[in-house]
């Protein structure tokens, strides 16, 4: 994986808006967040699937992954770093899928994969879930890797999620010994990300171009096999 630079999209943008700069890290997180929706939805088709299908073989290659007998992860929506290749893959070797799905009120909840065909959107605009029986937010121990959506991510191990806050909420139930890993586009690394007392950093981040380990130890060096093979 090359190293975290600033990517020209979010350079140009910090150029042009120094003068309006957000007074706090929610707003700055907000003003982030609407850059890399605006970035991401510039991506064609083609370039989505081809990234998603990239982004499959470089997870597979983080050791806990291959490992693995259950892991949680999540239908991507139309912009986000593509998971389907990879959901496909992990359950041709027999993986336990966990995938999270709107439980009570506008609750979150998990529910396990049970192939392509058992996945429906249930209210618009949200990803596909899985029909099966909620599993309650306790099932997030079972998992030996817990995947996650981003906007980006720094080199510190702080994530930028959508704002609903549900994953820093959920990330209390990963195992101690769990390593979480968010999935972005090699473009949202960033060398900062504003960051709130209650926001939950990851430890590792991968790209369709690679994966490297993030935090205070070991922000600047990539972890092993951090290049995608061919």
């Amino acid at each position: 994986m090359s190293a975290v630079a600033q990517p020209p999209w979010h350079a140009e943008e910090e150029a042009t808006g120094r003068r309006s700069r957000p007074r706090d890290a929610s707003e700055e997180k907000d003003v982030l967040r609407r850059r890399v929706r605006a970035h991401r939805a510039q991506r064609s088709t083609r370039r989505r699937t081809e990234s998603a299908q990239r982004l499959a073989q470089v997870v597979l290659t983080i050791p806990e992954v291959a490992a693995a007998r259950c892991v949680s992860i999540y239908a991507s929506r139309p912009t986000e770093p593509g998971t389907g290749p990879l959901i496909d893959a992990l359950a041709a070797r027999g993986v336990r899928l966990l995938l999270p799905v709107l439980g009570t009120g506008l609750q979150r909840d998990w529910a396990e994969y049970a192939g392509p065909d058992d996945l429906h959107e249930r209210a618009p605009g949200r990803p596909p879930e899985p029909s099966g029986p909620a599993l309650g937010a306790a099932a997030l121990g079972d998992a030996d890797v817990v995947l996650v959506p981003a906007l980006a991510v720094d080199t510190a191990g702080g994530r930028l999620g959508q704002g609903g806050g549900w994953y820093d909420r959920v990330l209390a139930h990963v195992r101690p010994d769990a390593p979480v890993v968010a999935l972005v586009h090699e473009d949202e690394i960033l060398d900062r990300v504003p960051r709130e007392p209650h926001d939950r950093t990851v430890g590792t981040v991968a790209t369709p171009d690679g994966w490297r380990r993030v935090g205070p130890a070991t922000s600047e060096t990539a972890g092993p096999a951090a290049d995608a093979p061919g």
